[in-house]
């Protein structure tokens, strides 16, 4: 089990890092406490070089996560953490 988590972590590293280039990855998988909310959730951060935070929810757990479910590119300014910004999700 721990084995399947480290390889679907290594997957959205790499996805991740596919699509924003060469930057720090972290992976979390989170229970949700909100009603409404699945059970079970995944959270991306990724810094890059000039150390910009950068962050996205998918609403399924790690394993369930497919390569499409990484935002585009395209899309990244919108994933920006505003500097002194506590968002509450990572």
């Amino acid at each position: 089990m721990e084995h399947e988590r480290a390889n679907a972590a290594s997957r959205v590293k790499a996805w991740t890092r596919g699509r924003f280039g060469d930057v720090t990855v972290l992976v979390t998988e989170l229970e949700s406490a909100l009603p409404g909310f699945p059970r079970l959730h995944t959270v991306v951060a990724f810094w890059n070089a000039e150390r910009e935070h950068f962050h996205f929810k998918v609403f399924k757990p790690l394993g369930e996560i497919a390569e499409d479910d990484i935002p585009p590119r395209w899309y990244k300014d919108a994933l920006r953490v505003a500097l002194g910004l506590d968002c509450g999700c990572c």
